[in-house]
C-alpha cells in the first residue's frame, strides 16, 4: 500500500471523530446558552428591620420627675396643700376679713387650691403604690386645665391682697386698729402656694403638648 492511500485512510478514520467531537460541543454550548437565557434574576429581600431592642430609647414624658405619679410631683402637690391651707387658716383667724373684698377672694382661692392639691396628692400616692401611669392625653388636660385654673386665681387673690396690705400699712398707717401682720403673713404664704404650684402647670402643659405632635 502506497503512502498516499495510507493518508486517504487515516483522513476518512479522523474526520468523522472531529466532526463528531464539534457537532457535541456545539450541542452542548447550545444547551448551556438555552438553560442560560430561560435563568430570571430574583430580587433581594429587604433588609429586615433593626429589632426594637437595638434602637436607642426614647425619653417618655413620665419618666420626669416632677409629672403626675412621681415622687417630686407628689411633693410639690404637698406643698401647695400645707401653704394653701396654712394661708386660710391664717386669714380665716382674723374676724375683720369679710369686710375686704379682696380678703374674701383669697380665702376663697385657697380653699380651691388646697382641695384640688389634695385630691390630686391623693391620686399622685395611688398610683405610686400601685406603679400605675397617669400618662392618658385625658387625664393630662384635666390636670393641666385644673392647675391653669387654681395657679391663676391663687396669683391674684395673693397680689390683691397684697395691694390692701400695702395700702392699709404704708398709705393709711393704720395697722395698729387692723390685723396686718396676719393678712401679709397670709398673702406670703398664698404667695408660696402658687410658686409651688406653677411647676405642676407647666410639667402637664408639656406633656400636653408634646403629645399633641
Amino acid at each position: 500500500v502506497s503512502h498516499k492511500s495510507l493518508n486517504q485512510i487515516h483522513k476518512s478514520k479522523v474526520e468523522p471523530l472531529w466532526k463528531l467531537n464539534f457537532e457535541d460541543y456545539w450541542k452542548e454550548g447550545k444547551q448551556m446558552s438555552v438553560s442560560s437565557a430561560s435563568v430570571h434574576p430574583v430580587e433581594a429581600p429587604p433588609p429586615a428591620a433593626a429589632p426594637e431592642a437595638t434602637q436607642a430609647p426614647r425619653v417618655r414624658m413620665e419618666d420626669i420627675q416632677g409629672m403626675p405619679a412621681t415622687l417630686l410631683g407628689l411633693t410639690l402637690r404637698f406643698f401647695q396643700f400645707f401653704f394653701a391651707a396654712a394661708s386660710l387658716s391664717v386669714m380665716a383667724s382674723t374676724n375683720d376679713f369679710p369686710s375686704v373684698s379682696a380678703f374674701c377672694y383669697l380665702v376663697a382661692a385657697t380653699i380651691l387650691q388646697s382641695l384640688w392639691s389634695l385630691a390630686l396628692a391623693t391620686v399622685d400616692v395611688y398610683a405610686i403604690m400601685v406603679k400605675r401611669s397617669l400618662q392618658n392625653r385625658r387625664l393630662v388636660s384635666l390636670f393641666a386645665i385644673g392647675d391653669g385654673v387654681t395657679s391663676t386665681m391663687t396669683f391674684a387673690a395673693a397680689c390683691a391682697s397684697a395691694g390692701i396690705t400695702v395700702l392699709i400699712d404704708n398709705d393709711l398707717n393704720s395697722c395698729s386698729a387692723n390685723h396686718c401682720v396676719q393678712f401679709e403673713t397670709s398673702t406670703a404664704l398664698a404667695f408660696i402656694s402658687w410658686f409651688a404650684a406653677l411647676p405642676s402647670f407647666l410639667f402637664n402643659f408639656w406633656s400636653l403638648a408634646s403629645s399633641s405632635r
